[in-house]
């Protein structure tokens, strides 16, 4: 399972929730502990020169980590890609079992949301569509959380 903490990103994906199998857009909300525990325990899900000392130790360290985070680029409301990335972060075994069992704390279904947005978006009304967008902001996290997570 994948955490995307972009809104428009996750429309991308989604297809603004039209894409077959994927109508119905969820938000989580997880914990603070949660969410830097599965950065700590990350690997990059690709090889980085600089970042690992060779393939070979990237290799060991993704095999081992339960968590796998990937750098996109971001969308705007069309869609487009822009010039700085988002953060994708990648759950598996003990990370996905925390993340069901301790990190959640809410879920809300975002559909409604989605649609009217991208309803807008369709008939040109990007600043009106803009208001509605969720709020989001940096997140605050030190070097010591993201240092082996540059790519």
């Amino acid at each position: 399972m994948w955490i995307k903490p972009s809104f428009l990103w996750m429309m991308y994906r989604c297809g603004w929730g039209t894409k077959a199998g994927q109508e119905t857009v969820l938000a989580v909300e997880i914990t603070r502990d949660g969410f830097e525990w599965a950065l700590r325990h990350a690997c990059l899900s690709s090889h980085v020169r600089g970042v690992h000392a060779d393939r070979a130790t990237w290799q060991r360290q993704l095999k081992r980590a339960p968590t796998r985070v990937q750098w996109d680029p971001e969308r705007d409301l069309r869609l487009r890609p822009l010039p700085y990335r988002s953060l994708r972060v990648g759950l598996s075994g003990e990370a996905a079992r925390r993340y069901v069992d301790e990190w959640t704390v809410a879920i809300r279904d975002v559909t409604p949301l989605a649609r009217e947005i991208h309803a807008l978006v369709s008939s040109g009304s990007l600043d009106t569509a803009a208001r509605l967008l969720p709020r989001e902001h940096f997140y605050p996290a030190g070097d010591e959380l993201l240092v082996h997570l540059r790519g």
